[in-house]
């Protein structure tokens, strides 16, 4: 049995097969012939390859960053680290969140299919990630064995469908198309930026891709040089501040501090461009091959994506968004410092992949001052959620670690509360009554209360 739901885990939190599988469910169902099958369920798994593979080199890239960061302005707290704490809980709570991943899953096709919420989420590494905090959150509730996973599968069914709605009429704005969502629990600080995108908006305000570069300096219009060129002045200040001995000895393996750092940043850029080669690699498949889904089981049903795949809109923005939430982070830092709160080291990892989304987002809505303005709010977000979460999960035994995404600080202080001071009672209540107001939506005709369009395919 244990095999069994290893095995389960292991599909379902790799997004490259959970993808890939159904693109092919997809492609059966409408009647593809073999050539076209095999090849768009292969050009699925392989894009998606592409951008696990992207998304590593970035992560490689920065982990030496942060340390050389903390080196050089002398600074120590908890860094919110999602990998970190479920490898932690995974180990007495493996088999819970296995089920609860699966039934969640199920449910969340079940709520797409019966409410005007048509989100099918497929990030399954995030699946896995929010199925652990809610085992562990519904067993210290005093949920167990069935009634454990059913009810922690439906909330986390309601996540998967709720979270990719609340950000989607943004996603809309940068796409221009209704044809993915973005299936990322990051959600409510992605919405946060489209919002003060809106509000910092100027008459004249223009797009981050539209900046007007001298013209000797035209060549930083291509996104992969500037990102180099940019990173490389970043890693090398850093590297200054945090010294060479430093550096040689604990990062570098004895290579020169600066030769280290120039290499570091270079490899960041390679990570971006990768990632970016693999997202077109799979909007060109996945959209026409869930069609079929959205056919057959569930009618307008979208795709919720990883967060890369909207970085190929306005590539600036990504490097924006990022040093602007970095920028969130470290004014919330200094706050912490002041009041006397535990510190909440701004994590480099999530402050590049929720602030570049955040920063593409807000350029949608507001331009160049949305992208600064609302993925600076983002980095504001992501530190105090942590911090907020950090009593929480302190109770659960893990006061030494904290998520970082916005999504699983909303559902984590919710649900704690809920454990803490309504009990299961309080939890089943909040469940029935979410799951009921949105199935209601559809008998009331509001069915237009998240705006659909028929899916269209890439061109």
């Amino acid at each position: 049995m244990d095999g069994f739901l290893k095995l389960i885990v292991d599909i379902l939190s790799q997004p490259a097969i959970l993808v890939a599988l159904i693109a092919l469910i997809g492609l059966l169902a409408q009647r593809k012939n073999l050539p076209d099958t095999l090849k768009g369920t292969t050009k699925t798994f392989v894009g998606f390859l592409v951008i696990s593979a992207g998304a590593g080199i970035l992560s490689g890239a920065l982990a030496p960053f942060g340390e050389m960061f903390q080196q050089a302005f002398n600074v120590s707290g908890v860094v919110p680290n999602n990998e970190a704490i479920v490898a932690i809980a995974l180990t007495e709570y493996g088999s819970s969140t296995a089920l609860i991943m699966f039934f969640g899953m199920v449910f969340n096709v079940f709520i797409a299919r019966f409410t005007p919420f048509k989100y099918i989420f497929l990030t399954g590494h995030h699946t896995l990630y929010m199925a652990c905090m809610l085992a562990v959150i519904f067993s210290v509730a005093g949920f167990t064995s069935f009634w454990l996973i059913l009810t922690a599968g439906l909330a986390l069914g309601l996540i998967m469908t709720l979270s990719p709605a609340i950000v989607q009429p943004f996603v809309q704005k940068v796409t221009g198309n209704n044809n993915v969502a973005l299936g990322h629990f990051s959600a409510v600080g992605y919405a946060a930026s489209g919002i003060v995108g809106k509000l910092v908006k100027g008459k004249n305000s223009r797009s981050t891709e539209n900046i007007n570069f001298p013209k000797g300096l035209g060549f930083l219009r291509d996104s992969t040089v500037s990102i180099a060129l940019t990173m490389v002045v970043i890693y090398l200040i850093v590297a200054l501040f945090a010294g060479p001995t430093y550096i040689e000895e604990n990062l570098s393996d004895g290579t020169n501090y600066l030769v280290f750092s120039l290499i570091q940043a270079g490899t960041f850029a390679a990570g971006v461009f990768v990632i970016l080669a693999g997202v077109r690699l799979v909007l060109a498949e996945i959209v026409p091959a869930f069609k079929g889904i959205s056919q057959k089981l569930v009618p307008n049903a979208k795709p919720a994506l990883d967060v890369p795949i909207i970085y190929t809109y306005a590539p600036n923005a990504v490097l924006i968004g990022f040093f602007s939430s970095f920028a969130g982070g470290l004014v919330s830092l200094l706050i912490m410092g002041l009041t006397g709160t535990v510190m909440i080291l701004p994590g480099v990892v999530p402050h590049f992949f929720t602030g570049a989304a955040a920063g593409v987002i807000g350029n949608a809505t507001g331009g160049l001052r949305g992208s600064v303005a609302g993925s600076f709010v983002n980095g504001l977000i992501i530190s105090f959620l942590p911090l907020f979460l950090l009593p929480v999960l302190g109770d659960l035994g893990f006061a030494n670690s904290t998520f970082s995404d916005t999504d699983f600080g909303v559902s984590g202080i919710f649900f704690g509360t809920l454990a803490n001071y309504a009990g299961q009672i309080g939890i089943v209540v909040s469940l029935v009554v979410i799951l009921a107001v949105m199935i209601g939506l559809n008998f009331k005709g509001t069915k237009n209360v998240i705006k659909q369009e028929p899916l269209k395919e890439e061109k």
